[in-house]
């Protein structure tokens, strides 16, 4: 069972490449502007229900932190519209990386055993889907922000 989980661990890193990847071409097509309003979740109640809240804490107090530097609000000056892109990329390239490691995932139950693709899709969920969750939630946040921004540059107009 130890394997298992090792080899979800794995192949969830490597997901985060091929998520990057396939994210670079795709950013490149007609479809990528709506893809990036994606919305799975839309309540704040269901979100800290399901755990959103403390995996938000976790990325933010341990060596997660060090991974994606772009997406920071260092002050006042910060271009929110940049962040919100980076937010998009990081988002839409986990959900790339959740499909690529599903597909695994049942392959591997199919293939080799049962307990197999439960055991990936559990560090699958953890590592791909929960940060795209993450990211769409902080997204909307970062909306409120963007709004109350050009609130303030059309009144000082």
């Amino acid at each position: 069972m130890i394997k298992y989980f090792t080899f979800g661990i794995s192949i969830s890193f490597i997901s985060w490449i091929v998520g990057m990847i396939f994210n670079n071409i795709l950013m490149k097509t007609e479809y990528y502007e709506k893809i990036s309003n994606l919305n799975f979740i839309k309540n704040r109640k269901l979100n800290k229900t399901i755990g959103i809240n403390q995996f938000k804490w976790i990325v933010k107090n341990t060596f997660f932190k060090f991974f994606n530097q772009k997406i920071k609000l260092e002050n006042k000056n910060t271009d929110l519209i940049e962040i919100r892109k980076e937010m998009t990329i990081a988002e839409i390239s986990h959900l790339i990386g959740f499909v690529f490691v599903t597909i695994i995932a049942i392959y591997m139950s199919v293939t080799k055993n049962y307990l197999y693709g439960p055991s990936i899709m559990i560090v699958n969920i953890i590592m791909n889907l929960y940060p795209s969750l993450l990211q769409q939630e902080n997204k909307r946040r970062l909306d409120i922000l963007i709004k109350r921004q050009a609130k303030t540059v059309a009144n000082s107009k």
